[in-house]
């Protein structure tokens, strides 16, 4: 996750200190493959998330050890899909993602699942298409996801992304939860239709796992999410 981030928005410094009331968080990919969860959990990280697919052509071969090596240090995890909305729409992606690993589990230690929408690392930044088109890709994403599990997925974006590719489209921060990218000491501005997040990936080059986060809550909130 967060592959333009730096490319497009910069790094400028880290948080100081972890805010009183937030819940720290990281997100892995195949590339990390195996993760020192339990030294994680040591160092204060208490949920994450792993890759699960990609476009429809694309499962992360460390996905299912990794969520079941989060959960029996005994965090709260869940599951993300990158999406390359060239390649196919994005109802037949979310089938996807539910199909391999994306979808959610009624057992108070899964989290709903993410659609991570970003800079496309393989060409143009908004996969040749209109802001109104994107638009209408992520709406047949998210209303899939919904119909399948029940669960509004999170939306992972940077806003400067958003704003480029969805022409800062404000409609929908009122259903689904905003987990927002910026490499800064300050989360910055957020997407239109948001006016908090939820989740916040604020650096590529943490501890232990590169990518970490904050979740905008106690744990006891966390768990609320995870829940439903």
């Amino acid at each position: 996750m967060g592959i333009g981030v730096v490319a497009h928005d910069g790094q400028d410094g880290t948080p100081s200190s972890p805010k009183a009331g937030q819940t720290e968080g990281v997100d892995v990919a195949s590339y990390q493959a195996k993760v020192a969860w339990s030294t994680l959990w040591s160092s204060g990280v208490k949920w994450s998330y792993s890759k699960a697919s990609e476009g429809t052509y694309y499962t992360n071969p460390y996905f299912s050890s990794q969520s079941s090596g989060a959960r029996d240090v005994g965090m709260i995890r869940g599951a993300y899909h990158f999406a390359t909305p060239d390649t196919t729409g994005g109802a037949k992606q979310a089938d996807y993602f539910v199909d391999h690993g994306g979808g959610w589990s009624d057992d108070g230690s899964t989290l709903p699942g993410v659609l991570d929408i970003e800079w496309n690392p393989y060409g143009d930044d908004c996969y040749g298409k209109s802001a109104s088109s994107m638009v209408s890709w992520v709406r047949d994403f998210l209303n899939r996801y919904k119909s399948r599990t029940g669960r509004d997925a999170v939306i992972y974006t940077s806003t400067s992304w958003w704003n480029s590719c969805t022409g800062g489209y404000s409609g929908f921060g009122s259903t689904n939860p905003l987990w927002v990218a910026k490499y800064a000491s300050t989360v910055g501005s957020l997407p239109p239709g948001w006016s908090t997040y939820t989740m916040w990936q604020y650096t590529s080059t943490g501890p232990t796992v590169g990518d970490h986060d904050r979740f905008n809550g106690s744990t006891d909130r966390l768990k609320a999410l995870a829940n439903g």
